[in-house]
């Protein structure tokens, strides 16, 4: 069994690599070797410890920063700073005695690297700060300002204020659940809560794999937004669908437990392997395609689509706070232009009066309400439909008739994550 300072420069490193490299998450968190290797020993729930270290330092960055700059006359190395912020994280957020977590500190620099004459500057520093009051009182961390700005002028700012609120804290877990006539009795078996849309949420989940009835398959981790889409397709015993861009598979998982015969499409064999996986562990079933959606064609015109695009996953930093700092929001033109390719192959896929599904999960109108708009104005045959499902609030309908959602919304329950979604069918064959 590691130790916790193991856990501590496992969190370490994990940190260098997404502020210093640039690198996502869930990248480094597949990777370990390297610069990772520490992450190699460590048991599951030891790693998971080292992820909410690094993901908790990630959230309040700018607020550890705020509290050490008095007591810094020049910024030091990256890695020196990251072990401050770690430490001062650790103390003002997680509740970890000030002692231990400033001696942990200096140890990290002493063994690393280039970082050992630093020891003694994060002994003195980290006293300091460790003491100063007014954390909680602190802003919460801002997003970037390419992302910042736009959101502003789409929402306001009032709504971005919120949004960050939401961010600073981690969010529950929510699950979908394989049969819904089993939701009391698995509410009560986990301690969750039953939300509006019918996803369970967690608070204080725990380890995953050892909760009630994951072993049987009962339910799958999937926040409550990206839930509605498959909901908002209303899926038919027998209907033939597909996923496009499946993975990690739960829209798969939703219209398999309704009696669909689905064929769930991703490009990334790595990722489909994990739909297969999820599949076999619920016990359902659906066709996999390892295949690129814009040229994989199915073997008949389908009754309808579900396309969760790629797109900037802006709505989702609660869960990814490294996202603000590995993206730039340079790739949103590329992004935009794939997402209306897959939109018009799509609609080439379905039959006559056959429905899409179209989402994302950004808070980027032009990943959302104006690829609709355009759509709409590309195919004259094509039609939104109302936007139903359990539990939609009414602030959630936007304008052109698809639904948008922040993560402001719910924020006393936690929040939700941004997405964008709506339901189109085409009331003619394609041109």
């Amino acid at each position: 069994m590691a130790t916790g300072q193991e856990v501590r420069q496992a969190a370490w490193a994990v940190l260098g690599a997404v502020l210093q490299e640039q690198r996502l998450l869930a990248e480094v968190l597949a990777d370990s070797a390297g610069a990772l290797a520490p992450l190699a020993p460590l048991s599951p729930p030891e790693r998971a410890r080292a992820q909410r270290l690094a993901l908790a330092t990630l959230r309040h960055l700018q607020r550890a920063d705020r509290l050490l700059g008095p007591h810094l006359r020049r910024m030091p190395p990256p890695p020196v700073m990251n072990a401050l912020r770690l430490a001062l994280v650790e103390i003002h957020s997680e509740g970890a005695p000030a002692h231990g977590a400033v001696n942990a500190a200096v140890t990290l620099l002493r063994r690393g690297k280039d970082t050992g004459r630093y020891a003694g500057l994060a002994n003195a520093v980290l006293r300091k700060a460790a003491e100063a009051p007014g954390w909680d009182a602190l802003p919460p961390q801002s997003l970037p300002g390419w992302l910042r700005k736009p959101l502003i002028a789409a929402w306001g700012k009032a709504a971005v204020t919120s949004i960050e609120s939401v961010q600073a804290a981690a969010p529950p877990l929510d699950l979908t659940l394989k049969d819904p006539a089993q939701t009391a009795a698995l509410a009560e078996a986990l301690g969750a809560e039953v939300l509006a849309t019918g996803s369970l949420r967690l608070a204080t989940p725990g380890q995953v794999s050892t909760q009630p009835g994951f072993a049987e398959g009962a339910w799958w981790v999937q926040d409550a937004a990206a839930a509605l889409p498959a909901l908002l397709l209303a899926p038919q015993p027998g209907e033939h669908i597909a996923d496009l861009c499946a993975a990690p598979g739960g829209k798969t998982l939703q219209l398999a437990a309704a009696g669909a015969r689905v064929e769930a499409v991703d490009i990334s064999a790595a990722r489909m392997a994990r739909v297969t996986e999820n599949l076999a562990r619920c016990g359902l079933t659906a066709r996999s395609h390892v295949a690129d959606a814009l040229t994989w064609q199915p073997e008949a015109p389908l009754d309808a689509v579900l396309l969760d695009a790629p797109c900037s996953a802006t709505g989702t930093i609660r869960r990814h706070p490294d996202l603000p700092f590995v993206k730039d929001g340079t790739e949103l033109a590329t992004l935009t232009a794939l997402q209306a390719g897959l939109i018009d192959r799509a609609l080439e896929m379905l039959r006559p009066g056959g429905r899409l599904v179209f989402c994302t999960c950004s808070l980027l109108p032009e990943e959302g309400e104006a690829q609709i708009t355009a759509a709409l104005a590309r195919h004259p045959g094509l039609a939104i439909l109302p936007a139903e499902a359990p539990g939609i609030a009414p602030d959630w309908r936007s304008p052109e008739g698809g639904l948008r959602i922040r993560p402001d919304h719910w924020a006393e329950q936690g929040g939700i994550d941004g997405f964008y979604m709506a339901v189109l069918v085409h009331a003619a064959p394609p041109a």
